[in-house]
């Protein structure tokens, strides 16, 4: 990854699961155990990972797989080293927290029924990521602090806006944040904690004690011994693909699982990515407070002085007639509120189902937004070729 730089992903835990994370060294999301009517539900099993097909959904309907998937790839864009944060959910004792830091340890898995700790947790996680601790600090920021104090805030493009939007919009249980975001948030806990960090030794373990409402050492070691299942989309995106099924989601999260991993050649070349340079990566990135959300974004490094930033339009469909004009608005937003806090590069790009070229309208984008220093419109076709999606950059 870029030097000294990752993503932040912050997981939102409550005053009984929280403990539970801590003294075991994961974080996780997973799917309610019971819809908004009250119905106990019976698909938080997984059967698609590592397969082609599924057998949950007999009526076909593609919402609920599509759902689980989007749950995968919050999961999935996570790397070895990026930052964890915890956000304790408000009681009618405690306002809400924030609290850090941990590191992801290992790559995404999938614990397939979510069983392990239900008990306990009181909810099945099934999307998870083992951690470990980094700067630990006993005493959280709350909300108010974090959102909402706006005294040393020159410009309301420094608020902490990806966390406003997942306040606003809801259900997002792993949220990343922007880098400039991650200083701020990072900063205000280490100020809150006067910089004293705890200091755990030989074989303690980190807890959460809800009367103190803080973070606090235990001297068990708990270690964690729940099945770790290698998530693979790649079967079932491909099942879909040849048989002209939805795969917007699948394609999302195979793309967020591989980007800048060497695990898929054709589609780092595509994408211009040399080596690790990649310094923070986003999915479903909330742009407005509105339903606006751009499909995928990565920042890379192109040199001491230089950075790309890229938003990509996702369709899994061929090129159509005014499918440039989301990516428009998205660019909107990132001048206006991205740039001034991490100065950058755009690069759009546009990634669609082999097809489509819609050369005088790509070229009409371009003079569009040329006059902003913005570069041209990458344009990036996928297939399945040889049971694996490949990649390819398109000239026009």
């Amino acid at each position: 990854m870029g030097k000294n730089k990752m993503t932040t992903h912050v997981f939102i835990v409550n005053d009984q699961t929280f403990k539970y994370h801590l003294e075991y060294l994961f974080a996780g999301t997973g799917v309610g155990n019971r819809d908004n009517k009250g119905v106990k539900k019976n698909y938080k099993y997984v059967d698609f990972n590592n397969s082609s097909h599924s057998t949950l959904y007999s009526n076909k309907r593609h919402a609920t797989e599509a759902g689980l998937v989007s749950m995968m790839a919050d999961c999935c864009r996570m790397r070895i080293g990026d930052n964890v944060l915890f956000y304790l959910q408000a009681t009618s004792q405690q306002e809400g927290r924030f609290f850090g830091i941990f590191k992801v340890e290992g790559n995404p898995f999938l614990d397939r029924d979510g069983r392990y700790l239900e008990n306990d947790l009181g909810k099945n996680l099934t999307f998870r990521i083992k951690i470990k601790p980094s700067e630990v600090y006993s005493k959280g920021v709350t909300e108010w602090q974090a959102l909402d104090e706006i005294r040393n805030i020159p410009c309301p493009c420094q608020m902490l806006w990806s966390l406003i939007y997942r306040k606003l919009k809801g259900n997002r249980g792993n949220t990343m944040i922007t880098i400039y975001e991650s200083e701020r948030l990072i900063d205000l806990i280490r100020r809150e904690n006067n910089n004293q960090q705890i200091n755990i030794q030989n074989n303690q373990r980190f807890s959460y004690d809800a009367h103190s409402n803080s973070i606090t050492l235990i001297n068990t070691n708990y270690t964690y011994q729940g099945t770790m299942e290698t998530i693979n989309i790649l079967p079932r995106l491909i099942e879909k693909y040849n048989n002209n099924k939805a795969h917007e989601a699948h394609l999302q999260m195979y793309i967020a699982q591989h980007l800048g991993l060497g695990t898929n050649a054709s589609l780092d070349n595509a994408l211009g990515i040399r080596g690790q340079n990649i310094e923070w990566i986003g999915n479903e990135v909330s742009c407005g407070v509105g339903m606006q959300r751009i499909d995928l974004m990565f920042s890379s490094i192109v040199s001491e002085t230089q950075r790309l930033l890229c938003p990509i339009e996702l369709k899994a469909v061929p090129a159509y007639s005014g499918i440039t004009n989301q990516i428009s608005r998205y660019i909107d937003w990132i001048e206006q509120y991205y740039i001034p806090n991490r100065i950058s590069t755009i690069q759009p790009i546009l990634i669609c189902k082999k097809g489509n070229v819609l050369s005088q309208e790509f070229h009409q984008f371009n003079l569009k937004i040329h006059p902003n220093g913005i570069l041209p419109l990458k344009y990036i076709e996928y297939e399945v070729n040889n049971n694996n999606i490949v990649f390819n950059t398109v000239s026009y």
